[in-house]
């Protein structure tokens, strides 16, 4: 008769013992970070450490705060800027790639999106319109109460939304139009 502890040890050495499932491990987190593309630096004179995302410069802030207090900070940080809005899958990978390379321990972030008034329906605090969005499976979840209306990324599936309590602490990325900055004395961007 096999006791139960020697049943574990031998599936483990089975499965572990070889070294092949620490090298599929490496493997696999390799090909994920190779699909992950960064955007290009955004080309507006001032802000060559934001990244370019469609036609916004966005840039990461590792300063866990409110939602508020991330958009207020956002709006100090570059004329017209806000919580970053998204518009498209790629612009979401985009702002994906951006927290995995520089924050990958702590991926969760606020994004620009909050529930208006208990309506059900979402919006974007720079007033762009909602046409696109990309929930985590069973998300929103609050909607038509006051517990979540803020709208974080990657909390349960990275990559995708869910609704929040807006007072949570988070990191966020703040967001402005590249026609926003114009280089001093010139009429076009740099």
């Amino acid at each position: 008769m096999v006791k139960s502890g020697s049943i574990s040890v031998l599936l483990m050495t089975f499965l572990f013992g070889s070294g092949n499932f620490l090298k599929m491990e490496r493997e696999f987190l390799t090909n994920v970070t190779a699909q992950c593309p960064m955007p290009k630096p955004c080309n507006v004179y001032g802000f060559t450490d934001w990244y370019k995302v469609g036609s916004h410069c966005v840039k990461y802030f590792n300063r866990p705060l409110n939602f508020t207090e991330a958009e207020f900070s956002c709006r100090t940080k570059a004329p017209g800027a806000h919580l970053v809005s998204v518009h498209h899958r790629k612009h979401n990978d985009y702002l994906l790639s951006i927290v995995k390379k520089l924050n990958p321990k702590n991926l969760r972030i606020w994004l620009g999106a909050f529930e208006f008034f208990k309506s059900g329906k979402m919006f974007w605090i720079d007033g762009s319109f909602w046409d696109f969005q990309i929930w985590t499976s069973g998300e929103p979840n609050h909607m038509y109460t006051s517990t979540e209306e803020c709208v974080e990324m990657n909390w349960k599936e990275i990559g995708k939304w869910n609704d929040d309590s807006c007072h949570v602490k988070k990191n966020y990325i703040c967001a402005f139009k590249q026609k926003a900055n114009l280089k001093p004395g010139s009429e076009e961007m740099e």
